[in-house]
């Protein structure tokens, strides 16, 4: 007889305006997952490893105030509305211009100046999980439409986690959403990730300008330092959104640690994965390149880029997406 996930919440900690935020903890084949509800925030993630030990593996911070002030790097977090880059910071929609928040340079990021990452999610209990969500309001940051989103993680039979995105509008909007966990399969406190073995089922990625916004191209990995359709170590310096082949079922990625012999398989239904080697951490408790990211997503810009897969919903459309992280040994 299977049994299902264990789940339980307990209060975590408060917001420095002295909003509460709760943690949720999923138990389920070996896996334990940590989830907070400031930001959707994946803050921990532990593992067994060749040995059986088991391991946290995502850089997750010790408390929400720890979350308030490295808001940079977006450990583990939900990012949205629209996750990644939007050139300029605006697009036209419907022939409206809108703009976003600008905050990075001239360009969005991951939202805006206040992204879903900062935000305290409402939860429930669901079967093998739990459902966060949150409103966000026609005119926040510059996006239009009153957008309900939700995020539900849980836990599979084999101790995947599972992540499964739900959005809905009430006039035309722009969705593009993102969990921007930062994975060490060595462990969370073991240095840098630099090593891991990675995999992609990717054959082109959207080379960008000297603002990282896509030029609209895609250019093939062959003969370059992006081919990773078969596994070799990750180096620093990347940046870059990969474009995702028909793959049989089989995972979009795979990234391996040959010491611990833990093996993380990526499986979604976005049609991009954004490779971040996050070369730019240090300012805070952790050693640049401390974790590698998978973001699953769309393109970035792809509202300026109507070549790129659409990422536009309307009223009476529901945007859905879902990611599965799994885990193994070799």
């Amino acid at each position: 007889m299977t049994t299902g996930t264990a789940v339980q919440s307990e209060d975590f900690s408060t917001l420095t305006d002295g909003t509460p935020v709760r943690r949720w903890t999923l138990e389920r084949g070996g896996t334990r997952v940590r989830v907070l509800t400031y930001g959707a925030v994946v803050q921990s993630v532990a593992v067994p490893g060749r040995d059986g030990a088991r391991a946290e593996v995502v850089l997750g911070l010790p408390d929400v105030t720890a979350y308030e002030t490295y808001t940079g790097p977006y450990f583990g977090a939900v990012v949205g509305r629209y996750a990644n880059r939007i050139g300029g910071g605006s697009f036209v929609l419907d022939g409206r211009t809108h703009r976003v928040t600008a905050n990075e340079g001239r360009n969005t990021l991951h939202g805006g100046g206040r992204g879903f990452d900062k935000r305290v999610w409402d939860a429930e209990e669901v079967p093998d999980g739990v459902r966060l969500s949150l409103v966000a309001e026609d005119g926040e940051e510059g996006f239009p439409g009153r957008l309900a989103v939700s995020v539900t993680y849980t836990l599979d039979e084999d101790g995947a986690l599972r992540i499964a995105y739900r959005a809905t509008t009430d006039a035309p909007t722009v969705v593009n959403l993102t969990n921007h966990t930062y994975w060490n399969l060595a462990g969370a406190d073991s240095g840098s990730a630099l090593g891991h073995e990675l995999r992609l089922a990717a054959g082109r990625i959207t080379p960008v300008d000297g603002e990282s916004i896509p030029t609209g191209e895609l250019v093939p990995v062959e003969g370059t330092r992006f081919d990773f359709r078969e596994p070799r170590p990750v180096g620093p310096g990347y940046d870059v959104n990969y474009v995702l082949e028909e793959t049989g079922g089989e995972p979009a990625a795979e990234l391996y640690d040959a010491a611990s012999g833990r093996l993380m398989s990526v499986r979604t239904t976005e049609p991009g994965i954004q490779l971040y080697t996050a070369d730019h951490l240090g300012d805070g408790p952790f050693v640049p390149c401390a974790g590698i990211a998978l973001e699953t997503q769309h393109f970035p810009d792809s509202p300026n880029r109507p070549e790129f897969p659409g990422t536009v919903l309307r009223p009476g459309e529901e945007f859905a997406s879902t990611t599965v992280y799994g885990f193994s040994t070799r």
